[in-house]
């Protein structure tokens, strides 16, 4: 048989090359899975808004695929030896991308998106190659009927496996980069498979089996210096030395140290600054804790970095802080952390304080549903609405929900984008807020990392400001708190819709707004 020979005689062969070639599938399907979710969640986390970049990501690789399924056709002869090398494309780019776009935001941020949908078109057409030719390896082998059923049976195992470890185990503990070279190694032993197996009708098997090493060679250096390009890139993007970066299943967390102090990032938003932390934390919870008079029971939504529980802390009034954080890794980092620990002065190891780690909005109907705890005050310091994910916890549904855990003097405060560069986002919440029949106070304060931030109180009954404040305050005093109520035309009440889980309207406004300032 010479080397040329069709792919219906190379093919023809006992039934353990059949068993290889199906478990290839398995591990194909997952392999373009990766790829297609590394690319999907890194958009997300340097884009936002992750419904629209999943959505586009998502469907530019199925068109991919598509292309890919149809220039099949034009593999005729020598089969084993395309598909080999398609294996090897597919493992350095697919196994690769995850880098290459890390470095491509730090270094080139302007044609991230152009190689990001480049990548993706490339690497979703040479998966699509894959399954076709797999197919027709084994056709002679096995029935149509069955030959179908197997190869896709395999695929959909192999889309389920990944589609539940990605999130839960293979991102949290590799990470994005490494869980993306992992699977191009992956694709790479499956093209060293298929040299062993189709050893005797290959052409050129030594040159075959040089380029199998030297892309697995280039791809595990790759998982070995993962921290080290990762490192790279954020550096770059960047302005303080990093000095403790994590991805979680929900985000990428990243603190700083520099001149000005730590900074925390989350998706490379700044969340705080330590050098005028004080400023937020304070104007966040000290206007609702000493109006309410003797607060006993708060809840504190988001703040997973305990700043708003050490602010919360200072009344001796308190007996029970629940904090609702999602991520357990903020929890974690800022309750185990030494330096950051500091920061919040140790708060989140009080015995007062109880840490919930689930979504809030679940936390709050199931509350509803149980007949659950009243609270005097409620603090709600959620990352800005980039996002739907986000964006529901700024919707009526979400204030209905924390108006039935407010107690008959209670109140609640929300932290709410720049009245100055989002004001129509600013008063949209006040807008969704009153939509739930509670009273709306907004106020704003100058926080020099952020510029004019704004506020907004909830309660059932009329905001009345408080007599006194805590001792050792550095910011708010009984003379400055007025002034923080007070509006100037450039950031006075504009007409703005209502947020509902229906339309999410705040999310287009906000990204519409902080787009302009941006760019």
């Amino acid at each position: 048989m010479t080397a040329a020979a069709d792919v219906d005689h190379v093919s023809a062969g006992p039934r353990p090359v059949e068993v290889a070639l199906l478990a290839s599938v398995f591990v194909v399907a997952a392999c373009g899975l990766v790829y297609e979710l590394s690319a999907a969640a890194l958009s997300s986390y340097l884009l936002g808004d992750s419904v629209l970049q999943f959505s586009t990501v998502i469907g530019t690789y199925l068109f991919a695929m598509g292309v890919g399924s149809w220039l099949s056709r034009y593999f005729v002869r020598q089969l084993p030896a395309h598909f080999l090398r398609i294996e090897l494309m597919v493992a350095l780019v697919g196994g690769l991308l995850p880098a290459l776009l890390f470095v491509a935001n730090a270094y080139v941020p302007d044609a991230f998106r152009l190689l990001l949908y480049g990548l993706v078109l490339v690497v979703g057409t040479l998966v699509g190659l894959e399954i076709p030719l797999v197919m027709r390896i084994l056709r002679r082998n096995v029935m149509l009927k069955d030959l179908v059923s197997q190869v896709l049976t395999f695929d959909y195992l192999g889309a389920l496996a990944v589609s539940i470890a990605f999130p839960l185990v293979l991102v949290p503990q590799l990470g994005l980069i490494r869980t993306g070279v992992l699977f191009g190694l992956m694709n790479a032993a499956v093209a060293l498979w298929a040299l062993w197996i189709f050893r005797d009708n290959l052409r050129r098997v030594g040159a075959h089996a040089l380029a199998c090493l030297l892309t697995l060679g280039a791809l595990g250096a790759a998982f070995v210096f993962a921290e080290h390009i990762t490192t790279l890139a954020e550096a770059r993007s960047y302005q303080d030395p990093i000095v403790f970066s994590a991805t979680s299943p929900y985000q990428r967390i990243v603190v700083t140290r520099g001149n000005a102090g730590h900074r925390l990032f989350l998706n490379g938003n700044l969340q705080f600054a330590e050098r005028d932390e004080y400023r937020y934390h304070e104007a966040l919870v000290h206007p609702v804790m000493a109006a309410q008079g003797r607060p006993k029971k708060v809840a504190v939504l988001g703040g997973g970095d305990g700043m708003a529980v050490r602010e919360i802390l200072k009344y001796p009034s308190v007996e029970s802080v629940t904090l609702v954080e999602l991520d357990p890794h903020m929890t974690r980092l800022f309750s185990e952390h030494e330096t950051l620990s500091a920061l919040n002065h140790g708060s989140l190891k009080s015995p007062k304080v109880h840490i919930v780690n689930t979504d809030a909005f679940r936390w709050l109907q199931r509350l509803d549903q149980e007949g659950g705890d009243m609270f005097d005050v409620i603090v709600v310091d959620f990352p800005d609405p980039t996002n739907f994910a986000i964006g529901k916890l700024y919707t009526n549904s979400f204030y209905a929900l924390i108006d039935k855990r407010l107690s008959a003097s209670g109140y609640a405060v929300i932290q709410t984008t720049s009245p100055l560069v989002a004001r129509k986002s600013f008063w949209t919440v006040v807008a969704t807020v009153e939509s739930v029949g509670l009273t709306a106070t907004p106020y704003h304060a100058h926080v020099p990392s952020f510029g004019e931030w704004g506020f907004v109180i909830a309660s059932r009954r009329p905001y009345v400001l408080p007599k006194a404040l805590p001792d050792g305050l550095r910011f708010l005093s009984g003379s400055t708190l007025p002034l923080l109520f007070d509006f100037p035309l450039d950031m006075a009440r504009v007409p703005a819709e209502v947020n509902r889980l229906s339309n999410q309207t705040l999310v287009s406004t906000y990204e519409s707004e902080w787009g302009k300032v941006l760019k």
